[in-house]
């Protein structure tokens, strides 16, 4: 039956799921790599779809932006749709100097100022991961999408768009840090409570640490590298 933020019936969800923030990016997946794609969701415009990719059922749905938005999305997926597996399918700022425009980072930690695991264990400091199965086929299938560079490491998942504390950014970059984002440490942290799993590929999409971006149809053309590493990420895990 359909939850409080998704309209999807039993059974309309596939048990893999790319999970973009932005409705329109769901969209463009849905019409330009899945097979026979059909609209099982559209609360509040954001949009779910599922389709086939090479014969696999495959669903795409939009998460929204930040921390809190993703996790209601990816508990009802867990929860009530019998979702198994989500890759978000998003973009990071690049923060480590080995980075270029357009490459994807395999979040494979995900620090946070967010308080969304806070106080989930009395006294511990909870890490957020990912599976490590699915970010380890991803990181290898870069090397089947063409164009593609990958590079796995720690992200920064932040509650602040617009923060100003360059302090913070340069301890966290000083400790390996490659990226930040907004949704990835939410992600991780609800798959882990619900028993599932869960992975963040982020494309770069500017940085840190110089006035460099890419444009609106440079960052359209380089998702799809991510894109295709998730979705051989879970055939090389099923």
């Amino acid at each position: 039956m359909p939850t409080p933020h998704i309209s999807a019936e039993p059974g309309d969800f596939a048990p893999d799921v790319l999970m973009p923030g932005d409705p329109r990016r769901a969209t463009r997946i849905a019409e330009t790599v899945l097979e026979d794609a059909r609209l099982v969701t559209e609360v509040r415009g954001v949009l779910g779809y599922t389709g086939t990719w090479q014969g696999r059922p495959v669903s795409v749905m939009a998460s929204g932006m930040g921390v809190p938005s993703i996790s209601i999305y990816a508990t009802e997926l867990f929860r009530f749709y019998d979702v198994q597996r989500i890759i978000r399918i998003g973009t990071a700022g690049g923060m480590a100097r080995t980075l270029e425009l357009g490459d994807v980072v395999v979040a494979t930690a995900a620090h946070t100022d967010s308080g969304v695991s806070e106080h989930r264990i009395s006294g511990v400091h909870y890490s957020h991961v990912p599976d490590f199965g699915l970010a380890a086929a991803a990181f290898a299938a870069a090397a089947e999408v063409p164009g593609a560079r990958a590079q796995a490491g720690a992200v920064f998942t932040s509650d602040s768009f617009y923060s100003n504390r360059p302090e913070r950014t340069q301890a966290l970059i000083d400790h390996g840090t490659l990226a930040v984002e907004m949704e990835a440490a939410g992600l991780y942290a609800v798959a882990d409570r619900e028993r599932r799993k869960a992975l963040a590929l982020l494309s770069i999409s500017d940085f840190t640490f110089q006035a460099n971006e890419l444009t609106a149809a440079e960052r359209e053309q380089l998702f799809d590298h991510a894109v295709q590493m998730a979705l051989r990420a879970f055939a090389a895990t099923s």
